[in-house]
């Protein structure tokens, strides 16, 4: 990478932390004052965090194409005030009704301003050449989690809850708008037509670079990727909702539950440096397949050890599954583009990873319900999904135009 496009992986990835942590990582924190400020239970604020992800479910088509249009220099700063929107409400917020009002607020942002929309934004500056910046943005925000813990409780210990997601959303205002401000505008020139604009004056069918793949094969593909990433954020959010109860009803003690599952941040990280690094010579569409393989090898050494051998394999488990997501998250910004390539990127990103957002909201719920009935019998559903994540990449090939 060059200087410049350094300084544009560090600016965006440091507005995307900033975006992670007062969202996602926001309610394991102050979930439980929240509620006992606002008269409800913790699982009713974890229930409005589950509105926010619906509403932002069907959000990514329109902001991709319109990070495609005119660039995620002028749409992401307008995220950015939409977050800070969200959070200052819900500081506001006197109950349930306001309560799920304002994380609906934060829907709206959550659906056009994360990972999805930065990918489109890199893509729409660097083309093909973007693979080496996505994975910048998420080595930088992968660390959203332990950046935003810390801040939340602190904030929340200072100034009480309200005034923690006040601060949230100040620096919204103050951090994330002038960054995502200060995204280069220009655009590469094999990502300039978009959906809804012309195609090239007399091109082929097949070169029709402003078009999203029509017919059965490349339909066949961008369907494959929906229900790939579909599965992979099912289970990735299952397993952050659920993992220490997961490890606790497999044998091990409450502490060591927590331990061990705490490996999983480390092990995304590392999976992501191994893409930055070994597996970015490789074609993207090898890694995914080694990234959703991982989660099956790891979850099938749990189902089938002993309890003498769980203390050493629950970590190879939790360390196989966090490396895979990791390189999973990079995967649903390089794989459309290896595919498909750079033209119309942003809108087709999002209507690939409309049904990983539905899948998203729905894991926690229906995992749970799982758990409760089979125990670590559960396991056996995150690993067949992912057994037939692994078989619809292998059914995909991996050269752009036979898809």
């Amino acid at each position: 990478m060059t200087e410049r496009s350094r300084q544009t992986v560090v600016m965006l990835g440091t507005a995307q932390t900033l975006a992670f942590a007062s969202t996602y990582y926001l309610p394991a924190v102050l979930a439980v004052p929240m509620a006992g400020d606002l008269g409800v239970s913790p699982p009713v604020v974890f229930s409005a965090f589950s509105l926010a992800m619906l509403v932002s479910a069907p959000l990514g088509p329109w902001t991709g194409r319109a990070i495609d249009r005119h660039g995620g220099h002028l749409v992401l700063p307008v995220t950015s005030l939409v977050f800070a929107a969200g959070l200052a409400s819900l500081a506001l917020a006197k109950g349930p009704w306001s309560l799920f009002a304002a994380w609906a607020v934060m829907g709206l942002a959550m659906g056009s301003g994360l990972y999805e929309a930065a990918f489109a934004a890199l893509v729409r500056i660097y083309g093909d050449a973007s693979r080496n910046a996505i994975t910048g943005i998420t080595l930088v925000a992968g660390f959203a989690s332990t950046v935003g813990w810390p801040l939340s409780a602190w904030m929340e210990a200072h100034w009480g809850w309200r005034g923690a997601c006040a601060g949230w959303a100040a620096a919204h205002l103050l951090v994330g708008l002038p960054l995502n401000a200060a995204l280069p505008s220009r655009r590469h020139p094999t990502s300039r037509l978009t959906v809804a604009e012309p195609m090239a004056a007399g091109a082929p069918p097949s070169d029709r670079p402003g078009k999203l793949p029509v017919g059965g094969a490349g339909n066949g593909s961008a369907l494959a990727l929906a229900a790939v990433f579909a599965i992979a954020w099912f289970v990735s959010t299952a397993m952050a909702t659920h993992l220490p109860q997961l490890l606790q009803m497999a044998g091990l003690g409450v502490a060591a539950a927590v331990s061990v599952g705490a490996l999983v941040g480390p092990a995304q990280v590392a999976g992501r440096l191994a893409e930055y690094g070994l597996l970015r010579h490789l074609n993207p569409l090898l890694s995914a397949r080694l990234a959703a393989a991982a989660h099956p090898v790891g979850a099938l050494a749990v189902l089938f050890s002993s309890v003498p051998l769980l203390g050493i394999l629950a970590p190879v488990f939790v360390v196989f599954h966090g490396a895979g997501n990791g390189i999973l998250t990079i995967a649903k910004g390089t794989l459309p583009l290896a595919l498909f390539g750079p033209a119309a990127y942003g809108a087709r990103l999002g209507l690939i990873m409309t049904p990983a957002r539905f899948a998203q909201a729905l894991a926690p719920p229906l995992f749970g319900l799982a758990l409760e009935r089979w125990g670590t019998g559960a396991l056996w559903i995150t690993t067949l999904l992912g057994l037939l994540s692994l078989l619809l990449l292998l059914s995909i090939s991996s050269r752009r135009g036979e898809h």
